[in-house]
């Protein structure tokens, strides 16, 4: 027998959504702000920054804390573009918020979709994070979780949804 999929499921993944999401625009800011800070003053130490194998503010001023570290190669280090990488996390979990906040499937369509994406951005990262730069950004660690934790979510609303939709029929 199926699954009774109920309109207050819906209502609690997307409480769970817009609280990940918040969780992803703070983590976001503070890479910001660190990055900031460490550009500005050398020696300004990041709560983050727990070894020199354990550094956030390493990761975040590297190559790979801009456009990472694909959009300064094409287009150059000065373009208006290769912003560090929490500017377009925090546009993310913003846009991820307000197609939550669309009441209907295809808003949640589009939603799994980035969602899905933000993943593989996740893995891309993490690879460089450790094969690349070999650091642990506990900082970025945390953002693919929230990643992997929003697409779960956006993936099971769909499905419910989808379900609610055909009782409906």
């Amino acid at each position: 027998m199926g699954r009774n999929y109920s309109v207050r499921e819906v209502k609690r993944l997307r409480l769970f959504m817009l609280i990940l999401s918040s969780i992803g625009i703070a983590l976001s800011m503070y890479a910001l702000y660190v990055e900031v800070s460490k550009e500005s003053d050398g020696n300004y130490q990041a709560m983050c920054d727990i070894s020199p194998s354990m550094s956030c503010s390493k990761v975040f001023t590297s190559k790979y804390g801009r456009g990472f570290g694909i959009i300064g190669e094409l287009l150059g280090h000065g373009h208006i573009l290769n912003q560090p990488n929490s500017i377009p996390g925090i546009l993310f979990y913003l846009l991820i918020i307000i197609l939550g906040e669309v009441k209907n499937l295809r808003a949640a369509k589009v939603q799994k979709i980035l969602l899905f994406f933000s993943n593989f951005m996740s893995l891309y990262l993490a690879y460089l994070l450790y094969f690349v730069l070999h650091d642990f950004c506990v900082v970025c660690v945390s953002t693919y979780i929230v990643n992997l934790l929003l697409t779960v979510c956006g993936f099971r609303k769909v499905t419910v949804l989808q379900s609610l939709r055909k009782k409906a029929k």
